[in-house]
């Protein structure tokens, strides 16, 4: 069987070809520029660091390249990096394909398109629904084979339309449980409150930003977004309906300083804005439980406020979250 990036375990001999992720350009203490990278295939992403690199190292050893990599992997301040031993680019032969090395959602997206289709059906509200199709058919294929984040959370293949299904899914169980909510309004807010991403982020290999994700962010984005399509439908933007699922779209970080232009003032907002720190949460952590023994912890996780948690010895299985 052959070995993928988390098939080895620390203080071992990694040699195997990877896709990378990302490669950052940056000078160490001594005035030497170095690449610090992050490496992918579909077992998971690694960092790496690229000492005394050259100007060719730099203008040949660029995100969304396949390499053959040579290290060790090791620890270090507690989370997981390989040591590089060298470096070189991989040929044709060898499986020079960047898609089979990038993650992907455990869901096919056929699958997952007509269990989208089956919460549209359940908006009632006409504005809503008009407005929620219009912007999955305008966005479909990116919708579905996009991630939802350059790292952290569902930063894999598929990850934006199968985070968005697992809001649905947890929404589902919630109206069942509050027959307060209003459950066209929740459905409508899930599914449009991450499609800006689709605008924010450059695809599922080598994941980056774009202008227009790095200066205006997938809140702005998808908010304007509603508004044009708003206009094309020839729907009053101004009335109390579309007013109530711009704000449901745009508080869904739930506070400022995390992105979002309001904080949530609906019943329905403050409902979306849990159920996706619940769904990060849960796929952040399972990831990292994966890559851990029982009885160890995890390396720190940006995404939970740094912090690194415990895996029981208790024989708990964590299935790959993708």
């Amino acid at each position: 069987m052959v070995k993928r990036l988390f098939d080895y375990h620390n203080e071992e001999d990694v040699r195997l070809p990877v896709l990378i992720k990302s490669a950052e350009v940056r000078v160490a203490k001594n005035g030497k520029k170095f690449i610090a990278m992050i490496f992918q295939d579909n077992s998971g992403h690694i960092s790496g660091k690229f000492w005394d690199a050259s100007d060719n190292d730099i203008a040949q050893f660029k995100a969304g390249e396949v390499v053959q990599l040579s290290g060790k992997r090791e620890l270090y301040q507690g989370n997981p990096q390989i040591k590089i031993f060298s470096l070189r680019l991989a040929t044709q032969e060898e499986g020079n394909d960047p898609k089979a090395f990038v993650e992907r959602a455990p869901e096919a997206p056929s699958d997952m398109e007509e269990e989208l289709n089956s919460y549209i059906f359940e908006i009632t509200n006409a504005n809503w629904n008009r407005i929620v199709r219009k912007l999955i058919n305008d966005h479909k294929k990116a919708f579905f084979s996009y991630p939802a984040a350059k790292s952290n959370h569902h930063a894999f293949a598929g990850g934006l339309a199968f985070h968005t299904l697992s809001i649905l899914r947890l929404a589902k169980s919630v109206v069942q449980q509050y027959s307060s909510l209003n459950k066209s309004l929740l459905y409508a807010g899930a599914i449009l409150h991450d499609l800006g991403k689709t605008i924010e982020l450059s695809g599922p290999i080598s994941t980056d930003y774009t202008v227009e994700g790095n200066l205006i962010g997938h809140i702005v984005l998808i908010d304007e977004q509603i508004v044009l399509a708003a206009q094309q439908l020839k729907i009053d933007i101004n009335a109390e309906d579309m007013l109530l699922l711009r704000h449901v779209v745009l508080a869904h970080h739930g506070l400022l300083e995390y992105g979002s232009p309001v904080r949530p003032e609906l019943l329905e907002a403050q409902v979306l804005h849990d159920l996706d720190e619940l769904d990060a949460s849960i796929n952040m952590m399972t990831t990292a439980y994966q890559h851990v023994d029982p009885g160890t912890f995890t390396e720190r996780l940006f995404g939970m406020d740094n912090r690194r948690f415990y895996r029981p010895k208790n024989g708990q299985t964590f299935p790959d979250p993708h």
